[in-house]
């Protein structure tokens, strides 16, 4: 298989988004569930077909001082309000790694949005430098998540509210209320958008996965981004177009008022 490049660069995403991933594959993700998050991960499907290792982290560093101002440049240029962290890799699989990043690009004009299922955690030490940089932090999470992990990812995002923007980033599903397991989720993902500083994340799913042949979720080709695909989609409003017409901006543009916690998760282990 084809071996990911450690050079850290800058790319826009098909949606429109500028991406500067501290690490690229998920190793972490791929051994907690066979296939990548939800037995669907997008970036591992994509890295499948250009013929990647996904199940590999490599971490990608600058080359050099030249390396560190071009791409502080390329994002103060970048033509939305914000970079994202996390979008073919977890930095938490690394974070003293993805601070050596953040102390260099947090001196571009842009707000950094890091997108995280939080597989280790933070530090206090790390925390208190986090409250120095205009950062904003999407905690990842489904009601599809095993218990112990969507409760620690719960637990980390109310803890990072003292210190930046923390934001619940939800990848929902249309559950199938017919379906006893469906029944259920539903009830525990409506108990997650109870959390303000929601945003809402549709599931594309493939059409062989279990949750859409044992009928846990509905799921029903739309468009996303322009294109027909299999979705199961909780809001028919949540929005599936170019991210630079978003009106959340992953979430850099909500208020980010003190929230309270929801309580510990009771769950069945589907995935």
């Amino acid at each position: 298989m084809r071996n990911y490049s450690n050079k850290i660069a800058l790319i826009e995403n098909q949606r429109g988004i500028y991406c500067l991933d501290t690490s690229i594959g998920c190793a972490s993700g791929m051994a907690n569930t066979e296939g990548g998050c939800y037995n669907d991960c997008y970036a591992a499907k994509s890295a499948k077909i250009y013929g990647y290792d996904f199940s590999k982290t490599v971490f990608r560093y600058f080359e050099n001082r030249k390396h560190e101002r071009q791409i502080i440049t390329q994002i103060n240029n970048v033509k939305m309000p914000f970079i994202r962290i996390g979008c073919s890799g977890d930095p938490s699989e690394n974070w003293e790694h993805c601070f050596s990043i953040l102390n260099v690009v947090s001196k571009s004009v842009k707000e950094i949005v890091i997108i995280t299922k939080h597989w280790t955690n933070l530090t206090d030490e790390q925390l208190i430098k986090l409250s120095k940089m205009n950062v904003c932090i999407n905690t990842s999470v489904s009601a599809l998540d095993r218990p112990e992990l969507l409760n620690n990812s719960i637990a980390q995002y109310n803890r990072l509210k003292p210190y930046c923007s923390s934001v619940l980033r939800i990848v929902s599903c249309d559950f199938n209320l017919d379906n006893e397991i469906g029944h259920q989720l539903h009830i525990l993902q409506k108990s997650l958008f109870a959390n303000e500083n929601t945003i809402d994340t549709i599931f594309r799913p493939s059409k062989k996965n279990a949750l859409v042949t044992d009928g846990v979720i509905n799921a029903k080709v739309g468009v996303f981004n322009g294109r027909k695909q299999l979705m199961s989609k909780y809001n028919r409003k949540t929005y599936a177009g170019k991210c630079s017409s978003c009106k959340e901006m992953c979430g850099v543009t909500l208020n980010n008022n003190h929230q309270f916690p929801i309580k510990r998760i009771k769950q069945l282990s589907l995935l």
